[in-house]
């Protein structure tokens, strides 16, 4: 199987807001950037669809390390909270339908088809490509922004 290394992250202005989202995928010496946008939404929303929308990209099953600086991603895989809720029928240890539970799915279905490591990186630090996926997430709230004032005007 392919290594594939993947970087996301999300951004929200407000919590929620409109939120932003990038992703790097790299395989060898190549690179692709994505990024995507929401009017309304929150900043786990944006985690969660950063890597369900990377994951997309990969046509065939890969091994795949994917960094995150969000410890609600990783967490929920590494410590088995993701299968925990599935087997509850997304309900949570709070006895709480889980937030997000469509997204959740979503990357549930994702991790049968990769094999997938997870691993948490500092957000806003010295990691160059999560300090990229956060300008990509930016870029975009700030994108739509322009838009909306320009149609304001």
């Amino acid at each position: 199987m392919k290594l594939v290394e993947i970087y996301t992250d999300g951004a929200c202005s407000g919590n929620p807001g409109p939120g932003g989202w990038g992703a790097i995928l790299k395989y060898g010496d190549i690179e692709k950037e994505i990024s995507g946008y929401e009017e309304n939404t929150t900043n786990n929303r944006m985690e969660l669809i950063a890597a369900i929308e990377a994951l997309k990209l990969l046509k065939r099953p890969c091994r795949v390390h994917l960094y995150s600086d969000s410890a609600y991603l990783v967490n929920a895989f590494n410590n088995n909270w993701v299968q925990q809720w599935n087997k509850n029928g997304w309900i949570n240890a709070k006895r709480d339908e889980v937030k997000n539970k469509g997204l959740w799915q979503q990357l549930l279905e994702l991790s049968r088809i990769h094999e997938i490591t997870w691993i948490k990186v500092k957000g806003h630090s010295d990691n160059e490509y999560n300090n990229r996926c956060d300008r990509l997430a930016n870029a975009e709230i700030e994108k739509h922004r322009e838009q909306a004032q320009k149609q304001n005007q």
